[in-house]
C-alpha cells in the first residue's frame, strides 16, 4: 500500500514560489496551503482506486541473464521462453524483443543502470500481439542507454558488437535486435526508431528493418523517447518475415491515440509480385553528404539499377531533406528532456496509457544515481532544459510547425512515384570506440550516422532498410521511403531487391 500524498508545508510553499519568481508571503503560503487540501484528499482517494493493466495472457518464467559464452556480441540482455498461441502467422518464430519494451515478469533496463533491477508487471501491446500470432518470445535484445545513441557502445552492460566484425558498432539503439537477427539467433526482432534506431543497425548489421508509418504500431508499455516521433517495427532476417511480423503488430490500440489513423495494409499479399511497374526515385540529396562513402554511393544506386526494366527508376531533388535532421533536433531534444527523463519515462498530458511501474522505477533510479546515465543522455538533458529554460520551448514549437513543410516537400515528390530510394547510412559501420575514449568521441560516434534517416521520423514516412552489398566486410544498407501506410509497395520492393542476388558477395 503507497503512503498518502502529504500537504506541503508553508515553508515548501515558499520554495516553489521562489523557484518560479513569485513572491508570498508567510500569510499566502498558508493560505495556499489551505486551499489545497481538497485536490490532496482527491490524489489520497486515486491511491485507493485500482487501475486497469494490460494484460499478460500467456505464462513464463522470468529467465536468465546470459554468460558470455552464449553471448559472444553481449546483443542479449536478457533470455527466456515465453510461448504464445499455438498457431498463427507467427507460429515457430523466435523473436527478440527490445529492451525497452515491457515483458511482464522478465527484467528490463533499457540499457540504462538507472532502470536496474526493473521487473514490468504488463507486456506490451505488440508483445501480446507476437504471442497471439504464435510467436515465441526469446528474450530481451540489449540497446542504448535509454535508447539514446545510433552507435551501440553507450549500453549499460557493455558495447555491442557487430556479427560481421565484432570491433565495429552494431548501431543503435536497436543494436542487439539487429545483431541478433545477423547472427541467426533469432528471425525477427522487434525494433524502436526515434531517429533510426531501426534503420541503422540494421543497416550496418545486414538484415531488414522497417520503420512503419507514425501511427501504424502502438509503442502501449513501451519506453517512449518522445511521443510525437515514437515508432515500433520490425527488424527480420527477410522481406518475408517483415510482412509477417508487421502482419502481427500492425493496427490501432485503443491504448495509443497516435493509432487512432493507422491504415492496416495486407503486408503477405506484396510478396511475389515484383517490381513491375513501380516507380522509383533516387533521392539526390541522400547522397553525397560530406560524410558520405562514395563506395556505399555507388553500391546503393547499382542495387537500384539491379530493377531497371521492370521499375523505372529515376532521379528527384528534394532540398527540404537537408532541414531535416535541424528540424528533428528541434522536436527530439526537447522533447526527449522534458518527456523522457524529466517526466519520468512516461511525461503526461498525453491521452494514452501510462505504465506506472515504469515510471516509478525511473522516478527512483534517476534520482538516486543520475551520474550513472551515459554521456549522450547527459547532453540531451542538459541542452533540453537549457533551451527550455532560456527559450520557453520556441525551438521546440517551430520545429514541430516545419515538420509539416517537410512532410509536404517528400508528399510532393512521391505523388509521381512510389518510392524514394537513397543510403541508409552515408557509410559503412564505425569502430566501437575504446572505454578510454574523450567524450567528444565517444558522443560523435553515437550521433553522427542519422542525415537520411531522422528526416522520415518527423515526416512519419515509413521507411526500410534493405541489405545490398558490402564495403571492406561490413554491410551497408538501401533505404526505401514510402507514402503513408503504403507500406505494402516497401515490401513488394524490397523483396524484389531481395530476389537480384546475394548482396553478401557484392
Amino acid at each position: 500500500m503507497s503512503i498518502p500524498p502529504r500537504l506541503p508545508t508553508v515553508a515548501e510553499i515558499l520554495d516553489l514560489a521562489t523557484s518560479f519568481g513569485m513572491t508570498l508571503t508567510q500569510e499566502d503560503a498558508a493560505s495556499f496551503r489551505g486551499l489545497m487540501a481538497g485536490s490532496m484528499a482527491s490524489y489520497a482517494r486515486l491511491d485507493e482506486l485500482a487501475e486497469p493493466k494490460l494484460p499478460v495472457k500467456y505464462p513464463r518464467s522470468p529467465g536468465y541473464r546470459p554468460l558470455a559464452e552464449e553471448n559472444p556480441f553481449n546483443a542479449w540482455y536478457w533470455k527466456t521462453t515465453i510461448a504464445g498461441a499455438k498457431g498463427g502467422i507467427l507460429a515457430g518464430a523466435r523473436v527478440a524483443v527490445k529492451d525497452n519494451i515491457c515483458v511482464a515478469g522478465v527484467p528490463m533496463m533499457n540499457g540504462s543502470r538507472v532502470l536496474e533491477g526493473y521487473v514490468p508487471d504488463v507486456d506490451a501491446t505488440v508483445v501480446t500481439r507476437v504471442l497471439d500470432a504464435g510467436g515465441l518470445i526469446a528474450g530481451k535484445a540489449a540497446c542504448e542507454d535509454l535508447c539514446f545513441s545510433a552507435g551501440s557502445h553507450t549500453c549499460a552492460t557493455g558495447p555491442i558488437r557487430n556479427p560481421h566484425n565484432p570491433k565495429h558498432s552494431t548501431g543503435g539503439s536497436s543494436g542487439g535486435s539487429a545483431a541478433l537477427v545477423a547472427a541467426g539467433e533469432v528471425n525477427m526482432a522487434l525494433g524502436g526508431d526515434q531517429g533510426g534506431s531501426i534503420r541503422t543497425p540494421s543497416a550496418w548489421c545486414g538484415v531488414f528493418g522497417l520503420k512503419p508509418t507514425f501511427g501504424l504500431v502502438p509503442m502501449t508499455g513501451g519506453m517512449p523517447i518522445s511521443y510525437s516521433v515514437d515508432h515500433c517495427g520490425p527488424i527480420c532476417s527477410s522481406t518475408e518475415n517483415v510482412a509477417r511480423l508487421l502482419t502481427a503488430i500492425a493496427g490501432p490500440d485503443p491504448h495509443d491515440p497516435r493509432t487512432v489513423i493507422a491504415k492496416v495494409g495486407n503486408y503477405m499479399n506484396a510478396l511475389g509480385k515484383g517490381a513491375k511497374g513501380l516507380r522509383i526515385a533516387l533521392m539526390k540529396e541522400g547522397f553525397s553528404h560530406p560524410t558520405s562513402d562514395p563506395a556505399t554511393d555507388r553500391k546503393v544506386r547499382a542495387a537500384v539499377d539491379d530493377l531497371k526494366g521492370l521499375a523505372t527508376v529515376d532521379e528527384v531533388s528534394i532540398p527540404m531533406h537537408l532541414e531535416g535532421p535541424h528540424i528533428w533536433t528541434g522536436v527530439i531534444l526537447e522533447g526527449a528532456a522534458e518527456m523522457m527523463i524529466k517526466g519520468y519515462a512516461m511525461g503526461n498530458n498525453w491521452s494514452g496509457y501510462y505504465t506506472t511501474s515504469l515510471q516509478e522505477a525511473f522516478a527512483r533510479g534517476f534520482r538516486s544515481r543520475p551520474d550513472d546515465v551515459s554521456e549522450t543522455v547527459k547532453l540531451v538533458l542538459l541542452l533540453g532544459e537549457y533551451m527550455h529554460r532560456n527559450y520557453h520551448n520556441r525551438y521546440h514549437a517551430k520545429a514541430q510547425n516545419l515538420r509539416v513543410l517537410l512532410r509536404e516537400a517528400y508528399d510532393k515528390a512521391l505523388s509521381n512515384h512510389d518510392i524514394l530510394a537513397m543510403p541508409t547510412i552515408p557509410f559503412p559501420a564505425t569502430e566501437i570506440p575504446p572505454p578510454d575514449a574523450p567524450r567528444e568521441q565517444y558522443v560523435d560516434s553515437a550521433l553522427n550516422m542519422q542525415q537520411n534517416t531522422c528526416p522520415f521520423d518527423v515526416s512519419g514516412h515509413p521507411a526500410l532498410t534493405v541489405p545490398c552489398g558490402k564495403v571492406n566486410g561490413l554491410p551497408i544498407g538501401l533505404m526505401l521511403v514510402g507514402r503513408h501506410f503504403e507500406e505494402e509497395t516497401l515490401i513488394q520492393a524490397a523483396q524484389a531487391l531481395e530476389a537480384t542476388g546475394d548482396w553478401r558477395t557484392r
